[in-house]
């Protein structure tokens, strides 16, 4: 089965106890089913103006961005074209600021709604909107005939670009700030940058952190907060694959605390990260960061 991911940008816009759905239609994988506005991303855009471009479009609506609520993967496998999508999904608290309410004309929703949370139940919704909103999780039957006889499968990979999803962590500990660097090769080479990276297939944008942590530095860590969300596109970025790549990456950031650090050990080999260490504030003014270690430590040094 072939290995698909997208990332997209949703948003949680609420109404005293209602909130706000969208239906798929035909056009979309899964027909018929409800959930929060929103969807993906095109080449080079910001998860902030996908969302309004979304919303705006599925729903009629003007909205500001209020804040990142989180960021999970959902992985669906679609059997008929035999396809597995990996869905990173970045959610953030949304407020309606005009606008009327109308449902999409020939696109990938048919129906929007304020729905209170009393009718949820008797709705088919997607397994991570009815999580996000606290309801039971019903497993959709992917399987299941599409009403336009088949799903169509996604156009061929592109060599020439790519999106990729990353999770970092703003790592603090009575030691100070852990900071990576760049291996020679990479991107940023030498440059001191966040601990964290690009998340494995089916792999929760979280787990992958603490994942990344430990390799790069031997370090426990726990996630106490998603901080923030970056994308940086690079037009020719020069990395392992020897030839330059469009590549359009998104970062979430969150806050980790280390209770009890070590010395930093990198464990993995002919990765990415060279070197790991703990950084007091007076040491970080002498390091060249990448901009969103820059600006995290920015953050943590305020």
């Amino acid at each position: 089965m072939e290995q698909r991911r997208r990332i997209g940008a949703y948003g949680l816009c609420r109404d005293g106890d209602r909130v706000l759905l969208a239906r798929a239609s035909d056009k979309s994988y899964f027909p018929g089913v409800w959930q929060i506005p929103g969807g993906g991303l095109e080449h080079g855009e910001a998860p902030s103006d996908a969302l309004v471009r979304e919303f705006r479009e599925e729903t009629g609506l003007e909205i500001e961005i209020v804040r990142p609520l989180t960021a999970l993967a959902s992985v669906r496998e679609l059997r008929d074209i035999e396809v597995s999508w990996h869905f990173d999904l970045i959610v953030y608290e949304a407020r309606v600021l005009r606008g009327t309410l109308r449902r999409e004309v020939a696109g990938t929703s048919d129906d929007v709604a304020w729905v209170a949370e009393r009718d949820l139940a008797d709705l088919r919704v997607m397994p991570f909107t009815a999580e996000l909103l606290g309801q039971p999780v019903v497993p959709l039957d992917f399987a299941a005939p599409h009403p336009l006889g088949r799903r169509l499968p996604p156009p061929p990979l592109r060599t020439d670009r790519g999106q990729r999803f990353a999770a970092y962590g703003l790592v603090t500990s009575p030691r100070g700030v852990l900071l990576t660097r760049i291996s020679e090769g990479f991107p940023g080479a030498g440059k001191w940058h966040l601990p964290g990276g690009g998340t494995d297939f089916g792999e929760q944008p979280a787990a992958g952190l603490l994942r990344e942590l430990a390799e790069e530095s031997g370090q426990v860590g726990e996630i106490v907060e998603l901080l923030a969300v970056s994308d940086h596109r690079n037009p020719r970025a020069l990395g392992p694959e020897g030839y330059p790549i469009d590549w359009h990456a998104v970062r979430v950031v969150y806050r980790v605390d280390v209770a009890v650090p070590t010395e930093p050990r990198v464990a993995e080999v002919g990765g990415s990260t060279v070197d790991a260490r703990w950084f007091t504030p007076g040491e970080l003014p002498a390091l060249t960061l990448t901009d969103v270690a820059a600006v995290a430590v920015r953050s943590w040094v305020a």
